[in-house]
């Protein structure tokens, strides 16, 4: 799940992390509570880490890149507990957490199946009633030229309903703006 080196440079920056504080993740959390554990597929450069803090009291980060699991441990500590893993096969148990969150990281998944198997352990990691929830980009040029270089296989949102039902989700809703969309399901 590589990045391109201007990619690497704009999602460690402080602007890149006041952008998705003030935004994308009180627009993709909006009306939404997290309950008292959530793990976060794919946290980066952690530019998440402050705003899923005031909503939750107990955060985990699941990230595949172990240089960015490195850097996470020794600057976040004491914010999130960072475990090395990648989310199409968590290395979590069963019904651990009341939400699974994850923001602009669906399209660094390699393939739709990988993605749906991303899904697939969100649902198993979640208790009974927890929510999953997230946003990621829209693809069009300006989308495809940042990711020039990357992996970069975008989500359709009006296939995310079904590949979220599919795997057992319910209450699943999907909103799109110009640029995003967020999504949000839950398991019963």
């Amino acid at each position: 799940m590589g990045m391109n080196f201007f990619h690497q440079l704009c999602c460690r920056s402080s602007a890149w992390e006041y952008a998705t504080t003030k935004r994308f993740v009180p627009w993709a959390l909006s009306g939404l509570d997290l309950g008292d554990s959530t793990l976060e597929v794919g946290p980066g450069y952690g530019a998440n880490i402050r705003a899923l803090g005031e909503r939750t009291p107990a955060l985990t980060g699941l990230e595949i890149d172990p240089v960015l699991a490195a850097r996470l441990r020794e600057r976040a500590a004491d914010r999130m507990w960072v475990l090395d893993g990648d989310g199409t096969a968590m290395p979590l148990p069963d019904n651990e957490f009341s939400a699974v969150v994850c923001f602009t990281m669906l399209h660094h998944v390699p393939s739709p199946a990988q993605q749906d198997d991303l899904f697939a352990e969100a649902w198993r990691v979640l208790r009974p009633g927890g929510v999953f929830a997230g946003s990621d980009g829209r693809d069009n040029i300006a989308f495809r030229l940042m990711h020039l270089g990357d992996t970069c296989v975008p989500v359709p949102p009006d296939t995310l309903p079904e590949r979220l039902a599919a795997v057992g989700f319910t209450d699943i809703e999907v909103r799109c703006d110009a640029a995003s969309f967020r999504f949000r399901a839950r398991r019963p």
